[in-house]
C-alpha cells in the first residue's frame, strides 16, 4: 500500500490527454504508457536490491551516503525538504482542498482545508507508525477502488455500444521518424513523472518487518500492480473518447464518467480524486521524514529533528517539519513554481542512485561476496543488469535533459536550490567534526 501510495496522485486522471497531445494513435498511446511502466518497473528491481544491500532509515539517503559521499546524501535530503517532497505535497494539497471544496454542502476556504488536512495527517502519523499505516492502507484502497470504478464506467459504456461525442480536434500530422522520436520523448515526461514515487517506501525499510524479505517483494508488486491500473485507465479513455477527443479534453477522467453515469459520475470523480490526493499526502507524511531523520542522526541537520518519541517510535519532530514546510509552501501560492523544479531534482537523484548499484556491487566483487545474502528474496537481484540498470539511468538523466531544454528558467533555479545546499553542508559537517 505505501508503495502504490507513493505513485498514484492526480495525475493519472488528467496526464492520460497531456501524452494524447503528443503521439495520436492508440498503440502509442497505451505503447508510452507500456514503456513507462516497464522503466518503472527496471527502477523498482534496482531499489529492491539496494534494499536488500542496506535496509536502513533514509533508503535512497542511505544509499547515497554508503555509495559515494555524505555530501551527496546531504543534497539529496535537502533538496527533497525544500523541492521534491515539499512542493508535491503544497500542490496535491491545495488539489484536494480545491475537489473537497466542489463537493462540500456549505462553503470552505480551500487554504484553510488545506492547512487542516496537512496537520491532521502529520498528528496520525505522529500517533506511531502502525496507525499511519493503517490510514494509509485505507486510503490506498479507496484509491484502488476509485480507479476500479473509472476502469468499469468505461468498460459498460463501451459495453452498451456508447460513443463519444464530437470534440473539438486538435492538429495531427504524420510526422516523420525523428519527430516521432523527438514526440515520443516529450510524451514520456508525464508518464515518467506519474510512475514516480515507489523509491520513497525505502525511506521506512528499517521500520519494515523483514526488510530484506518485504521489501523487494513490495516494491515489484507494487508497481506491478500500479502499471496495471494506469494502462486500465488509459485503455479506456482511448476507447471512448478516441485519440482526438483524449487529447482535446482537459479532463478526459470526468469525461468518461459523465457520459457513463452524467453528472453524478462527475461528481463521484471528484471524490476519487479528493481521495487519491489525500492518500499521496499520507504516505508523502508516512515516508519522507524519514530522510531527514537520518539527516540529523548523521549531525548533518538540527539534533531535535532526530529525536524519537520513546513512546510511539517516530520521529515526532521531523514529521511536524514536513508539514510545516508544505503547510507555508501551499499558504504562499507559489507551489505551482515549485513544482516545475520537482521533474529535474526528482530524476537527476533517480539516475544517481540507480548508478549506486554498480559501486555496491564491485565492492562485493573485491570483497569475494559478490552471492546473493541467506534470505533474500528471489527477486532481489536486479534482472538483466547491467543493461537495465543502464537503461534506467539513460531514461532518468533523458527526462533531466528534456526538462532543461522545455523549461530552462525553472530548471536553473532547481539547480541553484541545488547548489547552495553545498555550503550548508560545509557548515553541518565542521559543526559535526567539532562535536564529535
Amino acid at each position: 500500500m505505501i508503495v502504490m501510495g507513493g505513485i498514484v496522485g492526480s495525475g493519472i486522471f488528467i496526464n492520460p490527454a497531456v501524452v494524447a497531445r503528443q503521439v495520436h494513435t492508440p498503440f502509442l498511446i497505451l505503447g508510452a504508457w507500456a514503456i513507462g511502466g516497464l522503466i518503472a518497473l527496471a527502477g523498482a528491481f534496482i531499489y529492491a536490491e539496494l534494499a536488500v544491500r542496506m535496509p536502513e532509515v533514509g533508503g535512497q539517503y542511505a544509499y547515497l551516503r554508503e555509495a559515494y559521499h555524505p555530501a551527496v546524501a546531504f543534497l539529496y535530503g535537502w533538496v527533497l525538504l525544500l523541492v521534491i517532497q515539499t512542493g508535491g505535497m503544497a500542490a496535491v494539497a491545495v488539489t484536494f482542498a480545491a475537489y473537497f471544496a466542489e463537493l462540500a454542502p456549505f462553503p470552505v476556504s480551500p487554504r484553510g482545508v488545506a492547512v487542516v488536512v496537512l496537520v491532521g495527517l502529520a498528528i496520525v502519523n505522529c500517533l506511531g507508525v502502525r496507525t499511519g499505516s493503517r490510514v494509509q492502507s485505507a486510503l490506498m484502497v479507496l484509491k484502488i477502488v476509485a480507479i476500479s470504478a473509472l476502469i468499469g464506467a468505461g468498460a459498460w459504456f463501451l459495453g452498451r455500444g456508447g460513443s463519444a461525442p464530437a470534440l473539438p480536434p486538435v492538429p495531427m500530422s504524420a510526422p516523420g521518424a525523428g519527430a516521432l522520436l523527438r514526440a515520443m520523448g516529450v510524451a514520456m515526461v508525464p508518464v515518467l513523472f506519474a510512475f514516480g514515487g515507489w523509491q520513497t517506501s525505502s525511506f521506512v525499510a528499517e521500520e519494515i518487518r523483514e526488510p530484506r524479505r518485504n521489501l523487494p517483494r513490495a516494491l515489484v508488486l507494487g508497481v506491478v500492480g500500479v502499471i496495471a491500473l494506469y494502462l486500465g485507465v488509459n485503455y479506456v479513455c482511448v476507447a471512448v473518447l478516441g485519440p482526438r477527443g483524449l487529447a482535446a479534453s482537459a479532463t478526459p477522467a470526468s469525461a468518461v464518467m459523465a457520459l457513463a453515469f452524467g453528472r453524478v459520475g462527475s461528481r463521484w470523480l471528484s471524490l476519487g480524486i479528493a481521495i487519491s490526493a489525500l492518500g499521496f499526502l499520507s504516505q508523502s507524511i508516512l515516508t519522507a521524514p524519514r530522510v531527514y531523520y537520518a539527516m540529523a542522526r548523521d549531525g548533518l541537520f538540527f539534533r531535535a529533528v532526530g529525536w524519537i518519541d520513546p513512546g510511539r517510535g517516530v520521529p515526532t519532530v521531523a514529521i511536524l517539519l514536513q508539514a510545516a514546510a508544505a503547510t507555508v509552501i501551499a499558504l504562499s501560492g507559489r507551489y505551482d513554481q515549485i513544482l516545475s523544479y520537482v521533474v529535474s531534482m526528482d530524476f537527476l537523484f533517480f539516475g544517481l542512485t540507480a548508478t549506486c548499484l554498480f559501486v555496491f556491487r564491485r565492492r562485493e566483487r573485491a570483497r569475494g561476496t559478490a552471492a546473493p545474502a541467506e534470505g533474500e528474496a528471489s527477486f532481489a537481484r536486479v534482472p538483466g543488469h547491467p543493461v537495465t540498470t543502464v537503461l534506467f539511468v539513460a531514461a532518468s538523466w533523458l527526462v533531466v535533459g528534456n526538462t532543461i531544454v522545455k523549461y530552462p528558467a525553472n530548471t536553473a533555479v532547481g539547480m541553484g536550490i541545488l547548489a547552495a545546499g553545498v555550503p550548508v553542508y560545509l557548515v553541518w559537517s565542521r559543526s559535526r567534526r567539532r562535536k564529535g
